[in-house]
């Protein structure tokens, strides 16, 4: 039976320690100028996208996603977002039905995928419905992803703090996928790896660093449109970097 141990040096702010009640007042107050635009550029871009790209692709997709598999167009799940609260997160279908969806993550070569669902996932087309969560307040363009509650409880087991994450309201980008981690989570050093960038942003909060992601993930989309055969490079140097624990697994 191997345990896994995660090293107990991961940089949290020194207010977070004192409580995490305290260090949400206080984070809300020294973040509230850049929280309420960042906000106001979640609406308008939501907004655009809604107007501009949803009449036109909106029917492409269904057009493939019907022709391909039997089902419902879209899917929704409950995942964990902003301090801990569930909501309903919607995305293209990109599975056949199956009973299992809730509660085993995607993995590589999953018979469950659609044809058409691998295009989807692969160019993040599959996360398109989520700007509705966005305009709804749900989510943001950027921030940590979400999880679905069964993997949220499973990744807190293994992670101290794991919560600390959802301090940023979830994003359908964020900085630990165009670093590489994306797709599902494999092993314990994913699981760590995407929480360390996830924490990372929630320290670091800037228009520069949403800017810069959003530019990132259009160039990893059209890298999967273009370069399929070449897997995404893992921890690129893209941002500034700041030292971040390793994790070790003991037998």
């Amino acid at each position: 039976m191997q345990s896994t141990i995660v090293e107990s040096s991961v940089y949290y702010p020194e207010k977070w320690e004192k409580g995490p009640w305290q260090f949400i007042r206080e984070y809300w107050s020294d973040q509230y100028n850049y929280l309420i635009y960042k906000r106001i550029m979640d609406i308008v871009t939501s907004l655009i996208v809604i107007v501009l790209v949803y009449p036109w692709l909106f029917p492409i997709l269904v057009l493939l996603i019907r022709l391909d598999s039997e089902g419902p167009v879209f899917f929704k799940q409950q995942r964990v977002g902003f301090l801990g609260k569930t909501f309903w997160c919607y995305k293209f279908r990109t599975m056949h039905v199956n009973q299992y969806a809730d509660s085993r993550r995607a993995s590589s070569n999953d018979p469950r995928v659609t044809r058409i669902g691998w295009f989807l996932r692969n160019t993040c087309l599959d996360e398109i419905p989520q700007f509705y969560n966005v305009l709804m307040g749900h989510m943001s363009i950027v921030g940590p992803r979400p999880h679905m509650i069964k993997d949220t409880k499973e990744f807190s087991n293994l992670i101290n703090n794991y919560q600390f994450r959802n301090m940023a309201r979830p994003g359908i980008t964020g900085l630990s996928q165009v670093r590489g981690y994306r797709g599902p989570a494999t092993s314990f050093e994913s699981i760590f790896r995407r929480y360390q960038w996830d924490s990372y942003y929630v320290r670091n909060l800037s228009f520069i660093l949403d800017v810069r992601i959003m530019l990132s993930t259009c160039g990893l989309m059209l890298r999967s449109l273009f370069y399929k055969s070449q897997p995404v490079p893992m921890d690129t140097p893209v941002f500034k970097q700041e030292p971040l624990v390793s994790a070790k697994k003991i037998a």
